[in-house]
């Protein structure tokens, strides 16, 4: 058996995030919405010194692409439904 391994990387821009304490708000409520949601993996990746931009990676395991492009997907829109961001940049990648 294969195991399928999908990274989804989104550069997120938070407008009302004036120090770090605003942004780490957004991006914690973000994150556990999409752990629950989803059942996938979530990590902030920085930068650490901007209060406005933060990269967040969401991870899914499974053994079909297909599924795995699916969950991922439902992740993305999900980051996008958001109002407090906006997701400037999205990638994925199948390892």
């Amino acid at each position: 058996m294969t195991a399928i391994v999908g990274l989804l990387s989104v550069d997120l821009y938070i407008a009302d995030a004036l120090t770090l304490k605003d942004r780490r708000r957004v991006v914690k409520s973000l994150l556990e919405r999409l752990a629950n949601r989803h059942n996938v993996s979530v990590a902030e990746l920085g930068p650490d010194g901007t209060p406005h931009q933060i990269t967040v990676a969401v991870t899914c395991v499974a053994n079909e692409t297909s599924y795995v492009h699916t969950v991922l997907n439902a992740a993305l829109r999900l980051i996008e439904s958001e109002p407090r961001v906006v997701a400037e940049r999205s990638e994925v990648t199948i390892l």
